[in-house]
């Protein structure tokens, strides 16, 4: 008796391996994948802190700087993390590893298109509040399933959330 509940305890042992393995690698264990330092969701998106900021070949001062962003604010997208380095793309895909003090936790996005409207409410039928040029950026606040309220310079309303770079298409903030 002791021996068939042993083969019986060690068959389900091999089945629960075999289900977490096949799980992993399809795909399923890693649906919201995190940081290896921070333990944040990855990817995420942050902005550039600084006026500056060197992006390397590798994560650390010894990698040779690939260019230089010299834009603050601009919206960069976290993919990576090691020790104190962030592997970061920009809205053209380009990427990188960037010191992690040289980036925000504040949320900004940039705008496509050429004269974007902004409206007073998120509904294409309510009244424009503004206009933007493509490549403009604007501080994101609140986010709908579809619209986001942002603000840029003196302009302020609702922007429908396909026309910005720097936020998630589910994401919703309030």
């Amino acid at each position: 008796m002791t021996t068939k509940i042993g083969r019986m305890f060690c068959g389900f042992s091999v089945l629960f391996l075999a289900l977490i393995l096949a799980a992993t690698s399809s795909g399923i264990a890693d649906e919201n994948p995190r940081g290896s330092v921070t333990n944040l969701p990855l990817p995420r998106f942050v902005s550039l802190k600084a006026s500056e900021g060197n992006v390397r070949r590798g994560p650390s001062l010894a990698h040779k700087i690939d260019w230089v962003f010299k834009h603050r604010n601009m919206p960069l997208q976290i993919v990576g993390e090691y020790g104190n380095w962030r592997r970061i793309k920009d809205r053209d895909g380009a990427g990188g590893w960037m010191h992690y003090s040289l980036l925000s936790g504040s949320r900004m996005v940039i705008i496509n298109g050429d004269r974007t409207p902004l409206y007073i409410l998120a509904d294409e039928k309510s009244k424009k509040s503004a206009e933007a040029e493509d490549g403009a950026l604007a501080k994101l606040e609140d986010c709908s399933l579809h619209w986001c309220f942002v603000r840029a310079d003196n302009a302020k309303g609702w922007i429908p959330k396909s026309a910005l770079w720097g936020v998630d298409e589910d994401e919703i903030r309030n």
